[in-house]
Protein backbone atom coordinates (compact mmCIF):
# COMPACT_ATOMS: atom_id res chain seq x y z
CA UNK A 1 0.00 0.00 0.00
CA UNK A 2 1.01 3.46 -1.01
CA UNK A 3 2.24 6.07 2.02
CA UNK A 4 -1.01 7.70 3.59
CA UNK A 5 -1.52 10.82 5.38
CA UNK A 6 -4.78 12.61 7.26
CA UNK A 7 -4.77 15.82 8.05
CA UNK A 8 -7.73 17.76 10.12
CA UNK A 9 -8.87 20.83 8.29
CA UNK A 10 -9.55 23.79 10.37
CA UNK A 11 -10.47 26.99 8.90
CA UNK A 12 -8.59 30.93 9.84
CA UNK A 13 -8.79 34.24 10.00
CA UNK A 14 -5.33 34.68 11.28
CA UNK A 15 -3.15 32.39 9.93
CA UNK A 16 0.38 34.09 10.64
CA UNK A 17 -1.15 34.62 14.48
CA UNK A 18 -2.36 31.05 14.39
CA UNK A 19 1.42 29.90 13.14
CA UNK A 20 2.85 31.60 16.15
CA UNK A 21 0.09 30.12 18.76
CA UNK A 22 0.02 26.82 17.70
CA UNK A 23 4.18 26.67 17.35
CA UNK A 24 4.98 28.26 20.80
CA UNK A 25 1.50 27.97 23.13
CA UNK A 26 0.73 24.41 22.27
CA UNK A 27 4.07 22.66 20.90
CA UNK A 28 3.06 21.84 17.38
CA UNK A 29 5.67 22.15 14.69
CA UNK A 30 5.44 23.85 11.16
CA UNK A 31 5.59 20.82 8.56
CA UNK A 32 4.64 22.80 5.14
CA UNK A 33 3.71 26.33 4.71
CA UNK A 34 2.58 27.95 1.00
CA UNK A 35 2.37 29.56 -1.26
CA UNK A 36 5.90 31.93 -0.19
CA UNK A 37 5.20 35.07 -1.02
CA UNK A 38 1.08 35.20 -0.01
CA UNK A 39 1.07 32.10 3.23
CA UNK A 40 -2.77 30.62 2.53
CA UNK A 41 -2.08 27.09 4.29
CA UNK A 42 0.31 25.68 7.00
CA UNK A 43 0.59 22.00 7.80
CA UNK A 44 1.30 21.33 11.69
CA UNK A 45 1.98 18.17 13.22
CA UNK A 46 2.24 17.11 17.04
CA UNK A 47 0.09 15.20 19.76
CA UNK A 48 -0.77 12.66 17.43
CA UNK A 49 -2.02 14.75 14.96
CA UNK A 50 -1.34 16.34 11.81
CA UNK A 51 -3.16 20.40 10.94
CA UNK A 52 -3.59 21.61 7.98
CA UNK A 53 -4.48 25.40 8.72
CA UNK A 54 -6.32 26.94 5.53
CA UNK A 55 -7.04 30.76 5.32
CA UNK A 56 -9.39 30.03 2.50
CA UNK A 57 -11.44 27.45 3.63
CA UNK A 58 -14.93 28.52 4.57
CA UNK A 59 -16.35 26.87 7.18
CA UNK A 60 -17.43 27.04 10.73
CA UNK A 61 -14.48 27.45 13.28
CA UNK A 62 -13.09 24.16 14.43
CA UNK A 63 -12.42 22.62 17.89
CA UNK A 64 -9.62 20.89 18.71
CA UNK A 65 -8.86 18.48 22.24
CA UNK A 66 -5.66 18.08 23.28
CA UNK A 67 -4.88 15.13 26.04
CA UNK A 68 -1.38 15.31 27.61
CA UNK A 69 0.29 14.93 31.07
CA UNK A 70 1.55 18.14 31.10
CA UNK A 71 -2.29 19.84 30.50
CA UNK A 72 -2.02 22.49 33.24
CA UNK A 73 1.99 23.77 31.72
CA UNK A 74 1.34 23.07 28.26
CA UNK A 75 -0.52 26.40 28.08
CA UNK A 76 0.60 28.20 31.52
CA UNK A 77 -2.46 26.82 33.38
CA UNK A 78 -5.01 27.61 30.45
CA UNK A 79 -7.66 24.54 29.83
CA UNK A 80 -9.26 26.77 27.20
CA UNK A 81 -8.11 28.35 24.84
CA UNK A 82 -9.18 30.13 21.13
CA UNK A 83 -6.66 30.57 18.73
CA UNK A 84 -6.33 33.99 16.62
CA UNK A 85 -7.88 32.48 13.78
CA UNK A 86 -10.65 30.84 15.90
CA UNK A 87 -10.16 27.52 16.62
CA UNK A 88 -11.29 26.85 20.31
CA UNK A 89 -8.61 24.37 22.07
CA UNK A 90 -9.29 22.55 25.35
CA UNK A 91 -6.68 20.68 27.53
CA UNK A 92 -7.20 17.61 29.67
CA UNK A 93 -5.65 15.41 31.41
CA UNK A 94 -4.28 12.05 29.46
CA UNK A 95 -4.41 9.57 32.37
CA UNK A 96 -7.32 11.28 35.10
CA UNK A 97 -7.55 9.45 37.67
CA UNK A 98 -10.85 6.34 37.74
CA UNK A 99 -13.94 8.14 39.78
CA UNK A 100 -16.13 5.69 41.84
CA UNK A 101 -19.32 7.78 42.26
CA UNK A 102 -21.20 7.50 45.59
CA UNK A 103 -23.58 4.51 45.76
CA UNK A 104 -27.14 5.71 45.44
CA UNK A 105 -28.35 2.75 47.55
CA UNK A 106 -32.28 1.30 46.41
CA UNK A 107 -33.56 -2.00 46.51
CA UNK A 108 -33.59 -3.51 42.71
CA UNK A 109 -35.46 -6.62 41.23
CA UNK A 110 -35.03 -6.98 37.88
CA UNK A 111 -36.83 -10.29 36.18
CA UNK A 112 -36.16 -11.77 32.92
CA UNK A 113 -40.13 -12.33 32.80
CA UNK A 114 -40.47 -8.76 32.50
CA UNK A 115 -38.62 -8.89 29.15
CA UNK A 116 -36.15 -6.11 29.56
CA UNK A 117 -34.46 -5.10 25.99
CA UNK A 118 -31.18 -7.19 24.63
CA UNK A 119 -29.18 -4.49 22.90
CA UNK A 120 -26.20 -5.23 20.35
CA UNK A 121 -23.00 -3.62 22.20
CA UNK A 122 -19.26 -4.12 22.22
CA UNK A 123 -17.97 -6.35 19.36
CA UNK A 124 -21.73 -7.58 18.53
CA UNK A 125 -22.85 -9.40 22.07
CA UNK A 126 -26.18 -8.73 23.18
CA UNK A 127 -26.51 -6.92 26.52
CA UNK A 128 -29.57 -7.34 29.16
CA UNK A 129 -28.85 -4.43 31.89
CA UNK A 130 -29.37 -5.91 35.01
CA UNK A 131 -29.18 -2.20 37.45
CA UNK A 132 -30.79 0.16 35.23
CA UNK A 133 -30.58 2.37 37.38
CA UNK A 134 -26.91 1.91 37.78
CA UNK A 135 -27.23 2.97 41.61
CA UNK A 136 -26.13 6.71 41.12
CA UNK A 137 -23.38 5.25 38.47
CA UNK A 138 -21.73 3.24 40.98
CA UNK A 139 -21.77 -0.51 38.94
CA UNK A 140 -22.98 -1.62 35.89
CA UNK A 141 -24.21 -5.76 36.01
CA UNK A 142 -24.80 -7.24 32.65
CA UNK A 143 -26.53 -9.86 31.33
CA UNK A 144 -24.68 -11.12 27.61
CA UNK A 145 -24.87 -13.43 25.40
CA UNK A 146 -22.98 -13.96 21.82
CA UNK A 147 -25.66 -14.08 19.38
CA UNK A 148 -23.66 -17.10 17.03
CA UNK A 149 -20.52 -17.95 18.72
CA UNK A 150 -18.23 -15.89 17.00
CA UNK A 151 -16.45 -12.72 18.93
CA UNK A 152 -14.85 -9.98 16.40
CA UNK A 153 -12.76 -8.81 19.17
CA UNK A 154 -9.50 -7.16 19.43
CA UNK A 155 -6.76 -6.86 21.98
CA UNK A 156 -7.85 -4.45 24.56
CA UNK A 157 -8.04 -2.98 28.08
CA UNK A 158 -10.33 -1.35 30.48
CA UNK A 159 -10.19 1.41 32.99
CA UNK A 160 -12.31 0.57 35.39
CA UNK A 161 -11.83 -0.40 39.43
CA UNK A 162 -13.44 -3.54 39.43
CA UNK A 163 -14.76 -6.42 36.87
CA UNK A 164 -15.73 -9.80 37.00
CA UNK A 165 -16.71 -11.90 33.88
CA UNK A 166 -18.92 -14.94 35.87
CA UNK A 167 -20.21 -18.05 33.34
CA UNK A 168 -23.52 -18.65 33.71
CA UNK A 169 -23.68 -21.26 31.05
CA UNK A 170 -21.83 -22.42 27.75
CA UNK A 171 -17.93 -21.86 27.30
CA UNK A 172 -15.62 -18.80 26.51
CA UNK A 173 -12.12 -18.37 25.00
CA UNK A 174 -9.93 -15.58 26.02
CA UNK A 175 -6.44 -14.75 26.21
CA UNK A 176 -5.05 -12.94 28.89
CA UNK A 177 -1.83 -10.47 28.92
CA UNK A 178 1.08 -12.95 31.02
CA UNK A 179 -1.55 -15.80 32.30
CA UNK A 180 -0.04 -18.34 29.60
CA UNK A 181 -2.11 -19.61 26.96
CA UNK A 182 -5.58 -19.44 25.84
CA UNK A 183 -8.41 -19.62 29.01
CA UNK A 184 -11.56 -21.16 28.62
CA UNK A 185 -14.36 -20.06 31.02
CA UNK A 186 -17.31 -23.16 31.66
CA UNK A 187 -20.71 -22.83 33.97
CA UNK A 188 -19.57 -21.64 37.11
CA UNK A 189 -16.12 -20.57 36.67
CA UNK A 190 -15.41 -16.80 36.49
CA UNK A 191 -12.76 -13.73 35.49
CA UNK A 192 -11.21 -11.29 37.56
CA UNK A 193 -10.05 -8.55 35.10
CA UNK A 194 -7.43 -6.33 37.42
CA UNK A 195 -7.54 -2.83 36.04
CA UNK A 196 -6.10 -2.27 32.25
CA UNK A 197 -4.66 -6.27 31.93
CA UNK A 198 -4.78 -6.47 28.01
CA UNK A 199 -7.29 -9.33 26.76
CA UNK A 200 -9.02 -10.85 24.19
CA UNK A 201 -12.51 -12.83 23.64
CA UNK A 202 -11.15 -15.71 20.81
CA UNK A 203 -14.50 -17.86 20.85
CA UNK A 204 -17.69 -18.51 22.35
CA UNK A 205 -20.41 -21.88 22.46
CA UNK A 206 -23.80 -21.21 20.82
CA UNK A 207 -25.27 -21.03 24.15
CA UNK A 208 -23.08 -19.05 26.21
CA UNK A 209 -23.91 -16.40 28.59
CA UNK A 210 -22.21 -14.46 31.19
CA UNK A 211 -22.40 -12.18 34.00
CA UNK A 212 -20.41 -9.00 33.53
CA UNK A 213 -20.14 -6.27 36.88
CA UNK A 214 -18.10 -3.35 36.25
CA UNK A 215 -17.26 -0.77 38.55
CA UNK A 216 -17.62 2.23 38.26
CA UNK A 217 -20.84 1.90 35.42
CA UNK A 218 -19.17 4.41 33.46
CA UNK A 219 -15.42 3.48 32.06
CA UNK A 220 -13.42 3.16 28.71
CA UNK A 221 -12.68 0.83 26.83
CA UNK A 222 -9.48 1.25 25.09
CA UNK A 223 -7.67 -1.29 21.84
CA UNK A 224 -4.12 -1.69 22.47
CA UNK A 225 -2.71 -2.02 18.61
CA UNK A 226 0.87 -2.83 19.57
CA UNK A 227 0.29 -5.93 22.18
CA UNK A 228 0.26 -9.55 20.22
CA UNK A 229 -1.40 -12.03 22.55
CA UNK A 230 -0.55 -14.62 24.04
CA UNK A 231 2.16 -12.69 25.71
CA UNK A 232 5.97 -14.56 25.91
CA UNK A 233 6.20 -14.08 29.40
CA UNK A 234 3.71 -16.11 32.27
CA UNK A 235 3.77 -14.19 35.64
CA UNK A 236 0.83 -15.05 37.69
CA UNK A 237 1.53 -13.25 40.28
CA UNK A 238 1.28 -9.91 38.86
CA UNK A 239 -0.85 -7.37 40.29
CA UNK A 240 -2.74 -3.98 38.40
CA UNK A 241 -3.60 -1.51 40.56
CA UNK A 242 -3.25 -3.80 43.46
CA UNK A 243 -5.14 -6.96 41.71
CA UNK A 244 -4.42 -10.48 40.57
CA UNK A 245 -5.60 -11.78 37.81
CA UNK A 246 -8.29 -14.79 38.78
CA UNK A 247 -9.43 -17.92 36.86
CA UNK A 248 -11.55 -19.38 39.65
CA UNK A 249 -12.93 -22.73 38.89
CA UNK A 250 -15.89 -24.65 40.19
CA UNK A 251 -15.24 -28.10 39.60
CA UNK A 252 -13.43 -29.62 42.65
CA UNK A 253 -14.36 -26.15 44.37
CA UNK A 254 -14.95 -26.43 48.66
CA UNK A 255 -18.16 -25.73 50.02
CA UNK A 256 -18.98 -24.07 53.63
CA UNK A 257 -21.74 -22.38 55.50
CA UNK A 258 -23.06 -19.22 53.60
CA UNK A 259 -23.85 -15.94 55.53
CA UNK A 260 -27.38 -15.95 55.61
CA UNK A 261 -28.58 -18.91 57.46
CA UNK A 262 -29.91 -22.59 55.41
CA UNK A 263 -27.67 -21.97 52.58
CA UNK A 264 -24.05 -22.98 51.90
CA UNK A 265 -21.77 -21.10 49.29
CA UNK A 266 -18.01 -21.58 47.67
CA UNK A 267 -15.37 -18.65 47.70
CA UNK A 268 -14.08 -17.97 44.21
CA UNK A 269 -10.80 -16.37 45.97
CA UNK A 270 -11.89 -13.02 44.43
CA UNK A 271 -11.87 -11.28 47.90
CA UNK A 272 -8.04 -12.09 49.15
CA UNK A 273 -6.97 -11.26 45.06
CA UNK A 274 -8.68 -7.98 44.86
CA UNK A 275 -7.11 -7.17 48.23
CA UNK A 276 -10.71 -6.67 50.06
CA UNK A 277 -12.11 -4.64 47.02
CA UNK A 278 -14.92 -7.32 45.91
CA UNK A 279 -16.38 -10.55 47.03
CA UNK A 280 -18.26 -13.24 45.00
CA UNK A 281 -19.74 -16.05 46.26
CA UNK A 282 -22.21 -18.81 44.80
CA UNK A 283 -24.39 -20.04 46.97
CA UNK A 284 -26.74 -23.05 46.99
CA UNK A 285 -29.81 -24.73 49.38
CA UNK A 286 -28.37 -25.91 52.70
CA UNK A 287 -29.52 -27.15 55.71
CA UNK A 288 -32.29 -25.79 58.13
CA UNK A 289 -34.75 -22.93 57.75
CA UNK A 290 -33.78 -19.16 56.59
CA UNK A 291 -34.41 -16.24 58.61
CA UNK A 292 -34.82 -12.40 57.90
CA UNK A 293 -31.19 -10.57 58.00
CA UNK A 294 -29.27 -7.20 57.15
CA UNK A 295 -25.87 -6.62 55.63
CA UNK A 296 -23.81 -3.21 56.05
CA UNK A 297 -22.28 -4.06 52.47
CA UNK A 298 -22.00 -0.55 50.20
CA UNK A 299 -23.52 -2.89 46.92
CA UNK A 300 -24.76 -6.30 47.51
CA UNK A 301 -26.14 -8.09 43.88
CA UNK A 302 -27.63 -11.50 43.18
CA UNK A 303 -28.59 -13.58 40.27
CA UNK A 304 -30.54 -16.14 40.12
CA UNK A 305 -28.74 -18.75 38.06
CA UNK A 306 -30.78 -22.16 38.53
CA UNK A 307 -34.01 -22.88 40.77
CA UNK A 308 -35.99 -20.28 42.19
CA UNK A 309 -36.51 -18.75 45.93
CA UNK A 310 -38.85 -15.96 47.55
CA UNK A 311 -36.80 -12.68 48.15
CA UNK A 312 -38.89 -10.90 50.86
CA UNK A 313 -37.66 -7.26 51.57
CA UNK A 314 -39.21 -5.01 54.65
CA UNK A 315 -42.08 -2.76 53.44
CA UNK A 316 -42.10 -5.00 50.01
CA UNK A 317 -44.38 -7.41 48.14
CA UNK A 318 -42.39 -10.82 48.34
CA UNK A 319 -40.66 -11.71 44.53
CA UNK A 320 -40.37 -15.34 43.64
CA UNK A 321 -37.22 -15.19 41.53
CA UNK A 322 -36.26 -17.45 38.84
CA UNK A 323 -33.26 -18.20 36.78
CA UNK A 324 -32.10 -14.99 35.06
CA UNK A 325 -33.71 -12.92 37.66
CA UNK A 326 -31.18 -10.72 39.55
CA UNK A 327 -32.02 -8.04 42.48
CA UNK A 328 -29.84 -5.43 44.85
CA UNK A 329 -30.51 -5.04 48.35
CA UNK A 330 -29.40 -1.93 50.35
CA UNK A 331 -27.00 -2.23 53.08
CA UNK A 332 -29.58 -2.06 56.51
CA UNK A 333 -32.56 -3.21 54.57
CA UNK A 334 -34.10 -6.54 56.77
CA UNK A 335 -34.27 -8.94 53.72
CA UNK A 336 -34.86 -13.33 53.80
CA UNK A 337 -34.30 -15.57 50.98
CA UNK A 338 -36.96 -17.93 51.24
CA UNK A 339 -38.45 -20.94 50.24
CA UNK A 340 -35.23 -21.99 47.71
CA UNK A 341 -35.69 -25.18 45.63
CA UNK A 342 -33.45 -27.83 45.82
CA UNK A 343 -31.78 -26.79 42.81
CA UNK A 344 -31.49 -23.27 43.62
CA UNK A 345 -28.20 -21.43 42.79
CA UNK A 346 -27.60 -17.78 43.30
CA UNK A 347 -24.59 -15.34 42.09
CA UNK A 348 -23.56 -13.13 44.59
CA UNK A 349 -21.31 -10.20 44.50
CA UNK A 350 -20.41 -7.62 47.35
CA UNK A 351 -18.28 -4.74 47.33
CA UNK A 352 -16.46 -4.39 49.54
CA UNK A 353 -15.31 -8.45 49.91
CA UNK A 354 -15.63 -8.34 53.73
CA UNK A 355 -18.92 -6.72 55.48
CA UNK A 356 -21.31 -7.94 58.18
CA UNK A 357 -24.61 -9.93 58.44
CA UNK A 358 -26.79 -9.50 61.22
CA UNK A 359 -29.84 -11.87 61.71
CA UNK A 360 -32.96 -8.83 62.25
Amino acid sequence: MSDMRAEVLLPTTALTKDLGFFTKELGFRLDMIYPADNPAVVVLSGHGLRLRLDAQLKAAPGQLRILTDDYLTLAEGKTELTSPGGTLVTLHELNPPLVLPATEHAFVVRRLADQAPWVIGRAGMAYRDLVPSRLGGAIIASHIRVPDGKVPDMVHYHKVGFQLIFCVNGWVDVLYEDQGGMRRLTRGDCFIQPPQIRHRVMEAGEDIEVIEIGVPAEHVTEIDHEMELPTPHDRPDREWDGQRFVHNLAKGAAWAPFRQPGYICRDTTINANTKGVAGVQVVRKGEGPSAPTRHDSDILFGFVMAGEMTLKGEGKEPYRLVRGDAFVTPPGMVTEWAEPSDDFELLEVSLPGAFSTLRA
